[in-house]
């Protein structure tokens, strides 16, 4: 489970550089930081069970942001 950890941390870092390279910089920073911490808990070692409530809190916490910005923030229309 700890590989897996470490292939969202690369994945995420793609993206990072990626948003960087579109000029997101904001977005390049969320990405950044998320690789961060999706590399340092692969290194922690921890139980498989451990893991899954990890992501399992990493996901309410990213669908709760994602509702909230889409339905309170992003303008309507895409911003066009």
């Amino acid at each position: 489970m700890d590989r897996m950890f470490r292939v969202l941390g690369f994945w995420t870092g793609i993206f990072t550089v990626m948003f960087f390279l579109g000029d997101m910089p904001k977005t390049s920073m969320l990405f950044l930081a998320q690789t961060g911490v999706f590399v340092l808990l692969s290194y922690l070692k921890l139980s498989e069970r451990m893991y899954m409530y990890v992501f399992g809190a990493y996901l309410t916490i990213f669908f709760a942001g994602f509702t909230y910005y889409t339905n309170f923030l992003m303008p309507l229309g895409g911003g066009h």
